[in-house]
């Protein structure tokens, strides 16, 4: 059995039997069925329960007369994802402001969670980048659909009705490739990070390490940055036709 962090072992103390029966109820058959839930899910779970708290804060605290410290924090970061969508997609991309903050908020402390003592970073494991990649995905693709209707699926189909049969399989293997994209950069970025990190905290503990430290929390905001402007642009592909 890999090594528990104590946040994952409390949550298998808590919910390993319930998620156990519900994984074997679907035919999945767990790994460690004493310990179900892994480093990256507990992580994952952290990170949600981290913003709800953030937010449910934020909520109680909102004021136009006097807005503290955390309301300046979070309506900056609106504003900047506000507009840099707008940069890229053109007017009326407000509504995308939302999900493209949600998002670049759960990879950014999720990157963050690796600097900090007895976690891990949950973008280290391949699967929650998968995880987010697949989101940005479908959601886009959503709006697309949402923006043209069938239309959308003129995207597929390029330019001239007679390049179609070359156009679409291209057009279907760039989508795809899109999703391999967002996955291995993120991935990569971040496991490389906290090996390294670690690497040099287990052989110099003392001041090196902090080189490393601060490389890797710059590291951390750039992935997470990226991760937004990629599925920004995606966006704006996706509902060109409206503008």
């Amino acid at each position: 059995m890999p090594e528990e962090l104590l946040f994952t072992r409390l949550l298998n103390h808590a919910l390993g039997g319930p998620v156990t029966a519900l994984l074997r109820a679907l035919h999945v058959e767990p790994t460690y069925p004493n310990a179900p839930i892994t480093n990256a899910v507990s992580m994952e779970v952290l990170v949600v329960g981290l913003l709800l708290v953030f937010f449910l804060i934020l909520r109680s605290r909102l004021s136009v007369e006097s807005p503290g410290g955390l309301q300046h924090m979070f309506e900056g970061l609106n504003g900047f994802v506000e507009g840099q969508s707008r940069d890229v997609i053109g007017p009326h991309s407000e509504r995308f402001t939302p999900f493209l903050l949600t998002l670049g908020l759960f990879i950014l402390i999720g990157n963050l969670f690796g600097v900090v003592p007895g976690l891990e970073s949950p973008t280290a494991s391949p699967v929650v980048p998968l995880g987010c990649a697949i989101c940005a995905f479908v959601y886009y693709q959503f709006q697309g659909f949402r923006a043209s209707g069938a239309g959308y699926l003129k995207h597929f189909l390029g330019p001239m009705w007679w390049l179609s049969p070359l156009m679409l399989p291209l057009e279907i293997i760039s989508h795809l490739a899109r999703l391999m994209s967002l996955t291995i950069r993120l991935y990569a970025n971040m496991f490389a990070g906290d090996m390294v990190t670690l690497v040099f905290f287990s052989l110099i503990p003392i001041a090196i390490p902090v080189i490393f430290l601060g490389l890797h929390i710059g590291v951390a905001l750039l992935q997470a940055y990226i991760f937004v402007l990629l599925t920004t642009v995606y966006l704006a592909g996706a509902v060109a036709t409206e503008h």
